[in-house]
């Protein structure tokens, strides 16, 4: 094992999944860092927990970890605008990399996670597909603020960066805030209990825009590879699945994979109407012998409602990482069963 992986936000969907590939390599071993902490695999994943806004717990979580060779950076902290995200998660990476760097001499890359922000696709109707050499938008976007701190921050050092850009991440990660297939898996299973069909709540153009999305796994293993291929390093990628779909047609192919049928799309927000089901919750583990787990872990509806909202295109071109060595791919309808299949099989959902 001559590589040590730190990966900071080790609990959201992305880390989570991050540290399972990571772990099941022969060569690696991994110190994930959350707010939360975790249970450790002996001789495989060490955890750490870290305020990571404070520079100074920081400085002292990290200052052991003389062996790392490699920063996975995967955190992010929401903020109700998109100036206030600026200032947190700019911050998180400088304490993690102020602390890492003088004690761990043997750094060899710095990885940071990404997404479409960086094209302004959360802001409305943006140029697709997009590309990484696509021009910068007016700020405020932590992304841009990120890498360039990174860039700079790089100059003259032994060690590179790269930066790796997702679409929505599919994946089983409980309490995350923004992790659109447990949001579906618990809508549609709320709407079967309730004997009501499952309707598309987004917007009326949502329905037949073009999307794609990005496989927790297929992330992890494009992540690493960025990390260590001499191709990629000091660049961004995108990273998706390789398909594109609409969910006019896919919409219905999950209700059936439910057992529901499905309504004409009928826009609500699900942070609305899901507000007051809890109880009903509590009552479908009740009777579907499920996992104690509290519907705040498996709510994330504020997001699913902001993608569900998007009535234009959104994708990007990941030509890129497969002209630099990524061939990866996974079918998005398949990677949708799997997750619904995964949460069955933890009893999360009936």
């Amino acid at each position: 094992m001559d590589k040590v992986a730190l990966v900071v936000g080790a609990r959201g969907v992305i880390g989570t999944n991050l540290v399972e590939h990571l772990s099941s390599l022969p060569d690696w071993r991994v110190i994930g860092l959350s707010r939360r902490g975790g249970v450790d695999v002996p001789g495989r994943v060490r955890h750490v927990a870290v305020d990571l806004l404070d520079p100074d717990d920081t400085r002292v979580q990290l200052a052991g970890l003389s062996e790392v060779t490699h920063v996975f950076y995967v955190a992010y902290q929401d903020r109700p605008t998109w100036a206030e995200l600026v200032a947190p998660n700019l911050a998180m990476l400088v304490n993690v990399v102020d602390a890492i760097e003088p004690v761990a001499r043997g750094l060899r890359h710095v990885s940071l996670m990404q997404g479409y922000k960086v094209y302004g696709a959360h802001l409305g109707p943006f140029k697709t597909p997009a590309r990484e050499d696509d021009p910068p938008h007016l700020p405020p976007e932590f992304n841009v603020d990120q890498q360039r701190f990174l860039e700079d921050r790089q100059q003259g050092k032994t060690w590179t960066w790269s930066a790796l850009r997702p679409s929505v991440v599919g994946g089983v990660a409980l309490g995350n805030p923004m992790n659109l297939a447990v949001g579906i898996a618990v809508y549609a299973s709320i709407s079967k209990e309730l004997g009501v069909p499952l309707r598309f709540p987004g917007k009326p153009g949502a329905y037949d825009a073009l999307l794609e999305l990005t496989d927790a796994g297929l992330l992890a293993k494009a992540t690493v590879w960025a990390a260590t291929a001499p191709a990629a390093a000091n660049q961004a990628f995108n990273i998706t699945n390789g398909d594109l779909f609409r969910w006019n047609e896919l919409w219905p192919k999950l209700g059936a994979w439910f057992g529901l049928e499905v309504a004409p799309p009928l826009q609500l927000s699900l942070t609305d109407v899901m507000a007051d089901k809890e109880p009903l919750w509590k009552q479908m583990q009740a009777t579907h012998s499920l996992a104690a787990t509290s519907f705040a872990d498996v709510s994330s509806w504020p997001f699913a409602d902001f993608v569900f909202g998007w009535d234009y295109d959104f994708f990007a071109d990941s030509s890129k990482a497969r002209r630099a060595g990524f061939h990866e791919y996974v079918e998005t309808e398949q990677m949708f069963y799997d997750i619904f299949a995964d949460l069955r099989r933890r009893h999360i959902i009936p």
